[in-house]
């Protein structure tokens, strides 16, 4: 069977319920629960952010300031000496506030109860990619495909899918196709709440994970796209991911990209390399409320070059034709 590349974005799950999967909503429960943040957390956080103060980040473009306010702590932090201290207590902490915040927001994204996919969805999906070894890439953070694969067996060590995460946590050499293993790639692009720990990363188990848990994951990317790439870098888990992307791309016979804005530069110019290629058959998979399929058309090929086929459906959950 043809083995193929599968690129998911967040329309998977606004398919599903667009008010849970929203980032801002994510962002605003975050902001407003009790046990995440305290007054003066909030109030170093609104400080900087430009306008009226009192409110909570809108989305990834002014969680971008954060992550510059934080690279800047650091950089005071390692100018500090035994004569001269830079920041203050608070601004030392203020990485981990961030991180303890992000971190929040994407495990408010992952933790969905109120439903799953449709089994008409997700059974064909599994069995394809059993039947093919097919690789699957996601700039998701829920785990609406992630549980389904574990669960029914396709996220499996040397078998189907792999992503590097042993019980011992996560080596790049546990990617490396070794005595005759010839699984496919589960790699999750923009990392998950799950991953803690930054030398040593392991993955939490899925009931571990709760809003106001103790734990904070630092492989996560959530910021704007000018500084997706140094977040990426600087996580050994994510760069690793990113560099079998391009293995797994090379190696896929078709593409199809289901779901996702195109707005991520960094996965685009990824994408481009191997989508403009006309040897290689691309298909976009997008919600018919995206635009005018004449008008969606020439941005995807703007995007991903002229060898796309874009299919636009109501409904992108009713999908089977992997």
């Amino acid at each position: 069977m043809t083995r193929k590349a599968l690129v998911f974005g967040n329309g998977l799950g606004m398919a599903l319920d667009p008010g849970h999967f929203s980032l801002s909503n994510a962002i605003q429960h975050v902001w407003g629960h009790p046990d995440i943040l305290s007054d003066d957390e909030r109030l170093y956080i609104e400080q900087c952010l430009p306008g009226v103060t009192g409110r909570a980040p809108e989305g990834e473009h002014e969680l971008d300031i954060l992550h510059v306010a934080v690279t800047a702590c650091g950089f005071l932090r390692g100018l500090s000496g035994d004569d001269v201290e830079w920041l203050s207590d608070d601004g030392q902490e203020f990485p981990n506030t961030i991180a303890r915040f992000v971190h929040q927001v994407a495990t408010k994204l992952h933790n969905y109860e109120a439903g799953e996919l449709p089994e008409d969805f997700i059974a064909p999906l599994c069995v394809f990619l059993m039947d093919s070894k097919s690789h699957v890439a996601t700039v998701n953070y829920d785990k609406l495909l992630y549980g389904e694969m574990v669960d029914r067996g396709v996220l499996h060590r040397f078998e189907y899918l792999v992503d590097g995460m042993w019980d011992g946590g996560f080596e790049r050499g546990n990617l490396e196709r070794l005595h005759g293993n010839d699984f496919g790639y589960y790699l999750h692009l923009h990392g998950s709440p799950l991953f803690v720990n930054s030398v040593n990363p392991v993955k939490k188990q899925r009931h571990e994970l709760t809003i106001g848990s103790g734990f904070v994951g630092r492989h996560i990317v959530l910021t704007h796209v000018k500084h997706k790439l140094s977040v990426i870098s600087s996580s050994v888990v994510l760069s690793a991911y990113w560099d079998y992307l391009d293995f797994s791309l090379s190696e896929s016979e078709e593409i199809i990209v289901f779901g996702y804005s195109g707005d991520d530069v960094h996965l685009n110019q990824k994408l481009k390399l191997y989508t403009n290629d006309p040897s290689r058959s691309t298909r976009i998979v997008e919600w018919s409320g995206s635009g005018d399929a004449a008008v969606r058309t020439r941005f995807w090929k703007r995007k991903l070059g002229d060898h796309i086929d874009l299919i636009q459906m109501d409904n992108i959950l009713e999908f089977s034709d992997w």
